[in-house]
């Protein structure tokens, strides 16, 4: 029932969004440059690799060596009405399609994260990842890498559909109130190097 809705929901949302995409595509690539889309691989379901694509937020600006700025100085006023609004993860409906992600799950996260969680937080592995979350809808970045963990690991041990259709209903309010971005002078979340 989960990836029925799951397909179900993405192609809607493909179709019916695809204007917006197609403009939201246009305005990346003429403030920001191409490529359109940052992929990058993230650990998808029990750890193994995945890749996924979202909206590009961040320049390729360089200082006079040739070194990327830090992640501060390269996301734009426009990259971060994306990154608050969520719009830069509507490219993720293309991983939905494909079966590596569901719209409802632990966000995916970096490769280098795996050897660092202990066994209770690789449980958020035992399903697959998505495209926004437990986590996402109490508290997003602004929460502890642990309380992220603990919310990941009981939506894991209590998903249903019900949960879900929850999840998705607060991560629209949440959208339009934007709640839980990154705080000022923030580009990215805190890099994870394992619980104290």
């Amino acid at each position: 029932m989960k990836r029925a809705f799951d397909l179900l929901v993405a192609v809607v949302v493909l179709l019916v969004f695809a204007p917006l995409l197609f403009v939201l595509a246009l305005l990346v690539r003429f403030n920001l440059g191409s490529p359109i889309l940052f992929r990058q691989q993230r650990a998808g379901f029990q750890g193994k690799p995945l890749l996924i694509c979202k909206f590009r937020t961040m320049t390729d600006a360089r200082d006079a060596a040739g070194n990327l700025l830090s992640d501060e100085m390269r996301l734009t006023p426009f990259g971060k009405f994306l990154r608050s609004s969520s719009l830069d993860e509507l490219p993720e409906l293309l991983n939905v399609l494909k079966g590596e992600m569901s719209l409802v799950g632990p966000r995916p996260l970096l490769l280098k994260y795996l050897e660092h969680y202990s066994p209770e937080q690789m449980r958020r592995h035992d399903v697959l990842p998505g495209i926004t979350g437990w986590a996402q809808v109490n508290g997003r970045n602004v929460l502890t890498w642990d309380q992220k963990f603990r919310l990941d690991v009981w939506y894991v041990d209590h998903q249903s559909f019900w949960l879900d259709l929850k999840i998705l209903a607060l991560t629209g309010y949440k959208m339009v109130k934007r709640e839980g971005i990154n705080q000022p002078g923030q580009a990215t979340a805190e890099e994870f190097t394992g619980s104290n």
